[in-house]
């Protein structure tokens, strides 16, 4: 099955990617709650969340955290927020968003963030995923 993510994953679609594996590919929210906010789906694509088999929902989640990780480094905020929701695109897919308040993991309101600063954004993030664990 190929999605928007699958495009992205691949490089047809541009992307601000902030962490890489084997299995699992993590790029900036191009529409974000806040700044840093980041999408981290597994390579395989599949519709569903829970559809996922065992291995690959195991080293999504463990790569999340390691995002999430390098995201509480990069980014200043109280903590980092996971949803998974599912609606928007049909690609397994996890949000960690950087949180300062309550109302930053509702997705009704959206930072406006420019072109330059998520690319540094990025850059931030990216350089403190190979130091986690």
């Amino acid at each position: 099955m190929e999605t928007l993510f699958s495009k992205i994953i691949a490089g047809e679609i541009p992307s601000y990617k902030v962490a890489e594996d084997s299995n699992c590919f993590a790029f900036l929210d191009i529409n974000p709650n806040t700044k840093g906010h980041v999408l981290c789906v597994p390579k395989v694509a599949r519709d569903k969340f829970f559809d996922l088999d065992e291995a690959t929902f195991n080293q999504l989640m463990t790569f999340s955290r390691k995002v999430a990780l390098a995201i509480r480094i990069a980014i200043p905020c109280e903590r980092i927020g996971m949803s998974v929701i599912g609606l928007e695109v049909p690609h397994a897919h996890v949000h960690l968003i950087p949180l300062h308040t309550i109302e930053d993991i509702s997705f009704q309101n959206k930072a406006k963030i420019s072109q330059q600063e998520m690319e540094i954004t990025a850059k931030a993030i990216a350089v403190f995923f190979d130091d986690q664990i």
